[in-house]
């Protein structure tokens, strides 16, 4: 019969000297699951809010918040699609980053991972760093890639309609890629036959990336403000490369995790098909979370103020007027499918959420060892007070759901802190939180 130990099992010696053992096979699979067991993260924006229609509309059963608070509360019409994951899903009400009060509107997006003070910005400052890169910056150690940067346009877009909802440890804006072929190749088909010819095209690119670092400083200087922004922008995408050849090089020769990748399809029409696009990019996030090659993800669904293709895709389903356009109506009408377009991107997250509980990580599955984090930065039009936020999975890392939570005035910062927590990074405050948010929701059992 195989003898089991417990993790904290120790040698002890002469003198009554104890040392901790390290994790070993013997010591039994619960505990090895445990102690080798990934916690990941996935942001999830939308952008121009959520739909709370008026009340003179009589439609209050498509608002994107429950009516009633605590654990008996009821999934409304737009939020249908989430209903089958009641026990691993809690929505927050009345959060808002104090600092979006103060700001333009507009920033909202800039801002919703970061709670950055917009107002009254420290001279060549831009912004701050984002929920996901400070995850990144603690995971980074066991990841091919720190992080991954997505979103419906690829770049950084501008400030007020960034493309982007990731800033790095300086406040820049890190480029988005957007087309879920050119993710998974990058990810996915690194080839053994081709090492060395990798090796030296990593190489190769980083000196590029060198020299254009190192002559780029002196003719920065004679730009204007808006070109030396541009140029900021550029050398902060090219550092973002660098960093990413260097870790590549360091994981060449370890191989993948073998995982079927044929139900990936990549054959869509953007313009006809928009949850075609979602379910592949989430399908490759999947991915990418079970072969452990990131802890980190931010995802712009889609972007403010009529930016972007995705401003387009309520026409493209049926619906009356443009994803901007319906954040503006008062109208029964449109405020109807300004809900259900809200209904549609709940049922693009709950296919999300889908494929990470079914796929299966030891006795448990990723939706348990991950967190969703899924909102917007206003709730109805240019309104940053009471954002819709919905936190899913994580059960696995002290987090107990099945809740509608709401606390007027609560610091969205507070939420960001618990949700490092429950990562088990040990963080004392994220941008301007005063507290963890616990409430019976944050454990920081397994953390």
């Amino acid at each position: 019969m195989k003898k089991s130990f417990n993790r904290r099992s120790v040698l002890k010696g002469i003198a009554g000297v104890s040392l901790a053992l390290p994790t070993l096979e013997i010591m039994g699979e619960e505990v090895l699951s445990e102690s080798n067991r990934a916690k990941r993260f996935c942001g999830l924006y939308t952008a121009n809010g959520m739909s709370i229609p008026q009340a003179k509309n009589k439609i209050d059963d498509w608002s994107w918040y429950p009516a009633e608070t605590g654990r008996n509360f009821k999934f409304n019409q737009s939020t249908k699609p989430l209903e089958r994951f009641r026990n691993e899903v809690t929505f927050f009400g009345g959060l808002g980053h104090k600092n979006a009060i103060l700001s333009d509107p507009h920033v909202c997006s800039d801002m919703w991972l970061t709670g950055a003070p917009f107002h009254d910005p420290k001279p060549g400052q831009y912004n701050t760093v984002s929920l996901d890169q400070v995850i990144a910056r603690n995971t980074k150690q066991y990841c091919r890639q720190a992080s991954l940067v997505l979103s419906i346009d690829n770049g950084v877009g501008f400030l007020s309609r960034t493309g982007t909802i990731a800033y790095n440890n300086e406040g820049k804006p890190i480029p988005a890629e957007n087309n879920p072929r050119d993710v998974f190749n990058r990810l996915f088909l690194g080839s053994k036959d081709s090492m060395e010819q990798q090796r030296a095209l990593l190489k190769k690119k980083m000196k590029i990336v060198d020299a254009v670092l190192d002559s780029s400083r002196d003719f920065n200087k004679r730009l204007g403000s808006a070109d030396r922004e541009k140029m900021d922008q550029y050398l902060t995408s090219l550092s973002e490369l660098e960093s990413r050849f260097e870790t590549s090089e360091k994981w060449i020769d370890i191989p993948l995790k073998k995982q079927d990748y044929s139900h990936l399809n990549f054959d869509y029409d953007l313009e006809q098909d928009p949850a075609q696009f979602y379910q592949t990019m989430f399908d490759v996030i999947t991915l990418a979370f079970d072969a452990d090659i990131t802890r980190s993800v931010a995802f712009m669904l889609n972007r403010e103020d009529g930016m972007g293709i995705s401003n387009t895709f309520p026409v493209r389903l049926g619906l009356s007027k443009d994803h901007h356009g319906l954040s503006h109506a008062k109208d029964k009408k449109g405020q109807m499918d300004f809900a259900k377009y809200d209904q549609f991107l709940s049922g693009q997250v709950a296919y999300f959420l889908d494929k990470l509980k079914k796929t299966k990580e030891g006795n448990s599955n990723l939706l348990d060892n991950s967190l969703v984090l899924f909102g917007s930065g206003c709730s109805t039009t240019h309104n940053v007070k009471n954002v819709p936020t919905l936190l899913a999975g994580g059960k696995n890392m002290g987090v107990k759901h099945g809740s509608y939570f709401r606390r007027d005035g609560e610091q969205l910062s507070n939420l960001y802190l618990s949700i490092l927590h429950s990562m088990g990074i040990k963080e004392e405050s994220f941008s301007d939180s005063t507290k963890p948010l616990e409430e019976g929701i944050f454990t920081f059992k397994n953390a």
